[in-house]
């Protein structure tokens, strides 16, 4: 379990110390959902720039300009890839034909090595299973709506990814982990973390003057595009390319449309995979699943002692 954050200042209303401010206070409050390494990336002097420490996300020096617009962060619970080789921690760095970008990602990935052997990607020495999702858009060729569904609907497993290109282009893909998006019409800002209990932390925290927040909706298969000029744009992937045969026969799993009822929550299993770290075994995940939890509430129940 990781957390994705971030902020686009879309009415050029906060200065580059309000906005550096900002995210290290989201930053800090997504240390529940890891603390293994932390980064951001974002465009100065018109160039992105990518900035990211194996470290907890209070302990992450952030300073971004006046003139900096959007802003995408990442706090990392390793699950593959060790965090102290920092090439393995996120955001990671692409290039998509002649546009530069940076991806971060939430969840986990079970189908990496297979698209790297079938898909010819080329090798690296990042083991993080996240980086096949940049591959793959860099062999598109094009960073937009289309190679983001094209990437989306290849990897299997659990995810939410961000994107952000060169020019302050911030992208949100949205599969089935959690994603919060708030609007401030007054200020004309967009904040987001992966789960509304950092936002909320967060704001709490926040002493700029912020107006009355604006919930965005954000479903499981929606790409959503935040402009740098406010525009929000949205088109889909098909959700259900989460789920391939391939997926279920590789792991054992019972066939979605065989046993509808029984079918894995890629969700709940990336709770299972981290749930011995936490003193808990799989079963016992297993076991408080059937009795009716969600996987938000065992996820809380794994950081803060409490269901």
């Amino acid at each position: 379990m990781c957390c994705l954050f971030g902020l686009v200042d879309v009415g050029r209303s906060f200065s580059g110390k309000e906005k550096s401010k900002m995210l290290h206070i989201l930053a800090s409050e997504s240390e529940a959902r890891g603390t293994d390494a932390a980064g951001v990336a974002y465009s100065l002097g018109g160039r992105l720039r990518i900035h990211k420490r194996p470290i907890p996300g209070h302990r992450l020096s952030i300073r971004v300009g006046n003139d900096t617009v959007a802003i995408m962060g990442h706090t990392r619970m390793t699950t593959q890839g060790r965090a102290c080789r920092n090439w393995n921690n996120h955001p990671f760095a692409g290039v998509a034909g002649d546009t530069p970008f940076a991806l971060a990602h939430n969840g986990m990935l079970y189908n990496d090595r297979y698209l790297r052997k079938k898909l010819h990607l080329p090798r690296t020495r990042i083991e993080t299973d996240s980086y096949a999702a940049v591959q793959l858009l860099e062999q598109q060729g094009t960073l937009g709506f289309d190679s983001l569904r094209y990437m989306a609907e290849k990897v299997e497993g659990s995810f939410t990814f961000s994107v952000l290109d060169g020019k302050d282009h911030l992208y949100l893909v949205k599969g089935d982990n959690p994603l919060c998006l708030y609007y401030f019409p007054q200020r004309k800002l967009y904040l987001y973390a992966s789960t509304e209990e950092v936002l909320q932390k967060s704001l709490q925290r926040i002493r700029s003057r912020l107006g009355k927040a604006e919930p965005i909706p954000v479903d499981g298969g929606d790409i959503l595009c935040l402009a740098p000029d406010g525009t929000v744009s949205r088109e889909r992937f098909q959700f259900d390319a989460l789920y391939p045969s391939r997926v279920w026969r590789m792991h054992g799993w019972p066939k979605p449309w065989e046993t509808a009822h029984s079918a894995p929550n890629p969700y709940l299993e990336e709770i299972k995979s981290v749930a011995t770290a936490f003193g808990y075994t799989p079963d016992e995940i297993d076991e408080l699943a059937e009795e009716g939890f969600s996987p938000e509430e065992l996820e809380e129940f794994l950081y803060c002692g409490e269901l």
